[in-house]
């Protein structure tokens, strides 16, 4: 599973179980899941405020940069 595939699946779930929305479609909502991975790599949300240690900090961000070169990719071919 791509880290694109793993995103939308959490963030896909997430909505879901809490908000009853329907699920990302990637060519429909490009530009929403965009604008949420970006709002992920703030520095407030990605290292929860400077709770986490510097390692899970090191991995959320090369997840969620792969993520989102994987949907550039992805949309833009």
């Amino acid at each position: 599973m791509t880290e694109l595939e793993q995103y939308l699946a959490n963030t896909n779930a997430f909505r879901a179980s809490f908000y009853k929305l329907p699920p990302f479609d990637v060519a429909r909502d490009y530009r929403k899941i965009l604008d949420k991975i970006d709002a992920d790599l703030s520095p407030e949300n990605l290292t929860c405020d400077g709770e986490l240690p510097r390692e899970e900090v090191q991995r959320r961000y090369r997840f969620l940069t792969r993520a989102r070169e994987q949907l550039v990719d992805t949309v833009f071919g």
